[in-house]
């Protein structure tokens, strides 16, 4: 059986970051906060750890209102962000400064309840 998904909307800061050491770990810039092996060219971002509690948890699936397709939530932003998502944006720096910050609206997917009580 496919599973079936609720589209959560909600308003967020988004900022952008790369695999580099000053923006990551200096030690393993590749590897994020749940250890999956980070590269350039995949959809995924980092959530602020408020938003784990929301339901924005490991693989989840999250649309982001300005850019195409879907990304999954694979790495943990430091303790002292809120509210906030960061897009993964490979090693382009320029890419990711000229980004900036801005005001955002995610959708993110809870997947629905599909077993049928009727009969």
């Amino acid at each position: 059986m496919t599973p079936s998904y609720e589209w959560i909307p909600m308003e967020v800061t988004a900022t952008a970051y790369n695999s580099v050491p000053s923006q990551t770990s200096y030690e393993h810039p590749k590897i994020t906060a749940w250890g999956d092996s980070i590269k350039p060219g995949v959809k995924w971002i980092a959530v602020s750890r408020d938003l784990l509690r929301k339901g924005l948890t490991h693989n989840t699936m999250v649309k982001i209102d300005t850019f195409e397709g879907v990304y999954l939530v694979k790495d943990k932003m430091h303790w002292r962000w809120r509210n906030r998502i960061d897009i993964y944006m490979g090693n382009n720096i320029k890419k990711a400064r000229q980004w900036g910050r801005r005001k955002v609206i995610i959708q993110y997917a809870v997947t629905t309840d599909t077993v049928s009580t009727s009969p």
